[in-house]
């Protein structure tokens, strides 16, 4: 259906539309073949299992995510294989392995994609920055994307609550004639609440400029800033924890994503509202040459350069845990450890 969001008038599919019963009709002789087993893999295999269609894991034998899988209940030699097994029995080939794990795998995995193979991805990165990827695929398959927009863990909590997190798609090349019947029918089965139209490029523009801004790294460090400005003039760290994390996302952000800003301003004080009417401009105007530096580093393959040097280091493991460690050790995240170990959903549970 079209749906006019502000001036735009954009393709939306939702479940009313497309039912699961056309997607599995679309799907019923194919065997989805889901690459990797980490982030994505989980929700999005378990959810099309649970929703009735063909599916299989190729995984890294012997693996932290084998092991994960073989507990979420797939069966070695029956629905859980090599990762080269699942490419060779699989017809739909969903390429969730990581970025990097993308790029080291794809000299064995294009020996697979034979005249009649689906090549599905989660994210553009692969194709949309080739050049450095050197990822190219063959002439004669379909190639296709579905973007669910939060994490697999988000994806599978919420299909399990009957919810949906939006997804966005996208179709690359269409050989058979009927690509977008299948990219569909995948958004459908894997638990989208509805779907919105994108290519390969804006996916993953968009989405690493929102993994670095507001999604995580714009919001870490507002939120170091102002717990630290918080501290500093003599605040307890429960008061500036509470202030800075804990009422945004146990109260505000759900009234947010249930209702809207200008619902949650009209339903606070009027002392809030005021400050938050007469500060947010000053927030935009500090942060928007970030945001714009950000867009140009993505959009010019800076970003996928460093991403790619990065992950690919030998001791890109052992860099990140110290980073993590470095986070999860600082008074801030401490502070909300003990916090959140004080809900009475805790004790309850």
């Amino acid at each position: 259906m079209k749906v006019k969001f502000g001036p735009v008038e954009e393709n939306i599919v939702t479940r009313e539309e497309f039912s699961l019963s056309k997607a599995k009709e679309i799907l019923k002789k194919e065997v989805i073949a889901v690459l990797g087993y980490g982030v994505q893999g989980p929700g999005q295999s378990l959810n099309l299992r649970d929703n009735g269609f063909q599916v299989i894991i190729g995984q890294r034998k012997n693996s932290f995510s084998w092991e994960k899988a073989l507990k979420d209940g797939w069966i070695e030699g029956k629905n859980l294989f090599s990762l080269e097994e699942a490419c060779k029995r699989g017809t739909i080939i969903m390429y969730l392995l990581s970025d990097a794990g993308q790029i080291s795998f794809w000299p064995t995995l294009c020996k697979f994609l034979h005249h009649g193979k689906s090549l599905y991805f989660s994210h553009g990165f692969g194709l949309t920055f080739c050049e450095k990827t050197k990822i190219y695929p063959p002439k004669d398959i379909d190639i296709f994307l579905v973007a669910p927009k939060g994490s697999g863990t988000s994806l599978r909590r919420l299909f399990k609550e009957g919810k949906g997190i939006n997804s966005s798609y996208a179709v690359y090349q269409d050989y058979s004639g009927n690509c977008l019947e299948k990219t569909i029918s995948i958004g459908i089965g894997i638990g989208s609440g509805y779907l919105f139209e994108t290519n390969f490029k804006n996916e993953v523009y968009s989405d690493l400029v929102g993994e670095r801004g507001t999604l995580m790294g714009a919001i870490q460090g507002i939120f170091a800033a102002q717990y630290q400005i918080l501290r500093d003039k003599g605040h307890s760290p429960s008061e500036s924890f509470n202030e800075t994390v804990e009422e945004l996302t146990q109260s505000l952000m759900p009234l947010v994503s249930e209702n809207g800003m200008d619902w949650m301003y009209s339903n606070c004080s009027t002392t809030a509202q005021r400050g938050a009417l007469d500060w947010w401009k000053k927030f935009m105007d500090a942060t928007l040459p970030i945001f714009q530096e950000l867009y140009d580093e993505v959009s010019s393959g800076k970003e996928a350069e460093r991403i790619i040097k990065s992950n690919i280091d030998k001791n890109y493991r052992n860099k990140l845990q110290k980073e993590l460690k470095d986070l999860r050790e600082s008074e801030l995240w401490k502070v909300g450890s003990t916090i959140r170990n004080l809900r009475p959903e805790k004790k309850e549970s």
